[in-house]
């Protein structure tokens, strides 16, 4: 979407790579701003996309998941994620595939839920949730050597203290959360009768 008067795009004039490996691209661009000026230095994050699920099991509860992360140097809940780095697969697939990998659900509808950048200025990729609703436990975890994951079913209500409480440090999982919960307000809290 755009509007009348939005600002123009950046002209890339160079660009170079100062690492690339998994996990870690980076590259330094030289742009030339629709003002004419130069910056001979922005850098640049390179990411494949991000997938998250908010899995709603058949009983109503939620699928969280708690792990450490290194970055932060604690363990927190989050969102079923991944990353859509494979070949031929579609975001959904790897959607798909890392809540059967992380948690053994399975099944269900899904659907599109919301599309996030994590950092607009330094990355170039994606978060995208999905909503799977009517999921069931399909089988056991099947995680990566470097994954310790434990799964939590939570009530509604219950994800909406886990917010509250900021127990869930990750912003582009909380997000999507944040709108599942006022999207599934009752009448009576959204202003009906109390």
């Amino acid at each position: 979407m755009s509007f009348p008067n939005d600002p123009e795009p950046w002209r890339v004039i160079q660009s170079h790579y100062l690492h690339r490996r998994p996990w870690l691209t980076m590259r330094r661009d030289s742009v030339r701003l629709p003002n004419g000026r130069v910056i001979d230095d922005f850098y640049v994050w390179e990411h494949d996309p991000w997938v998250n699920v908010i899995a709603v099991t058949t009983s109503g509860e939620v699928v969280l998941i708690r792990q450490y992360r290194h970055g932060l140097g604690q363990v927190s809940f989050e969102l079923p994620a991944g990353v859509h780095d494979r070949p031929g697969e579609t975001l959904l697939d790897a959607a798909r595939r890392e809540l059967l990998e992380e948690t053994g659900y399975g099944g269900g509808e899904w659907k599109a839920w919301m599309t996030l950048s994590p950092n607009p200025s330094l990355q170039n990729n994606l978060s995208h949730t999905f909503l799977a609703t009517g999921v069931e436990k399909k089988g056991a975890q099947r995680l990566d050597a470097t994954e310790e994951i434990t799964i939590h079913l939570v009530s509604p209500e219950r994800l909406g203290e886990i917010i509250d409480a900021g127990d869930i440090v990750q912003a582009l999982h909380a997000a999507p959360i944040i709108r599942y919960l006022c999207s599934s307000v009752p009448e009576s809290r959204e202003g009906g009768e109390a």
